[in-house]
């Protein structure tokens, strides 16, 4: 059902979802799919959920190997490169339901929440990046950033707005875009 329901969020969007569509491309009958997720905005959450962590396991992005990973490097250019590597992974397989979600979010309350929620989860990820990036730095980042102006920073350098624009509407591989991010938040951060 989720394998269903993440295809046709992101060919058609959430509008344009029912869950007669959603059961009919899982070949399960559609109470099935109401009594496993409740409602549809359950099931693109839960579609959200799995796009962002690669799996079905319940653990924090903080608390991924591949957080640990960025978080222990100590030269602070090579962590950012790391961040943008993790990020790269994240939206290669989030960036289209995530586009869903920010789409739906101007006619939706609860898909607007959703989506403000995944904003500042992704900005609290960034904050302990950056929190241990200015530790590396000795406290001093380019331009007088503090941690949560560098996270902002980050946020927009690795955001799946970003990705969108750079890599499916103006056609950049997502190599290429990692490469981008990388150096960017470099030239953006450190002194």
């Amino acid at each position: 059902m989720l394998d269903a329901a993440l295809r046709l969020f992101t060919e058609r969007g959430w509008s344009r979802t029912t869950v007669e569509d959603i059961a009919r491309a899982a070949g399960v009958g559609v109470q099935t799919v109401y009594f496993t997720f409740g409602t549809k905005r359950a099931v693109l959450k839960e579609v959200l959920d799995i796009a962002i962590a690669g799996d079905v396991d319940p653990v924090a992005t903080l608390d991924r190997s591949w957080a640990h990973e960025v978080l222990a490097e100590p030269d602070p250019a090579v962590q950012l490169a790391l961040q943008a590597s993790g990020a790269r992974r994240i939206l290669e397989r989030a960036a289209p339901v995530l586009e869903a979600v920010r789409s739906a979010s101007a006619a939706d309350p609860e898909l607007a929440e959703l989506w403000r929620t995944n904003t500042e989860q992704r900005y609290t990820v960034q904050l302990r990046f950056t929190e241990a990036l200015t530790a590396k730095t000795g406290g001093g980042l380019r331009d007088g950033h503090s941690a949560g102006s560098a996270a902002d920073v980050a946020l927009t350098v690795l955001g799946p707005e970003t990705y969108e624009l750079l890599v499916v509407r103006r056609g950049w591989s997502p190599d290429r875009w990692e490469r981008w991010a990388a150096d960017a938040l470099v030239r953006q951060l450190l002194p």
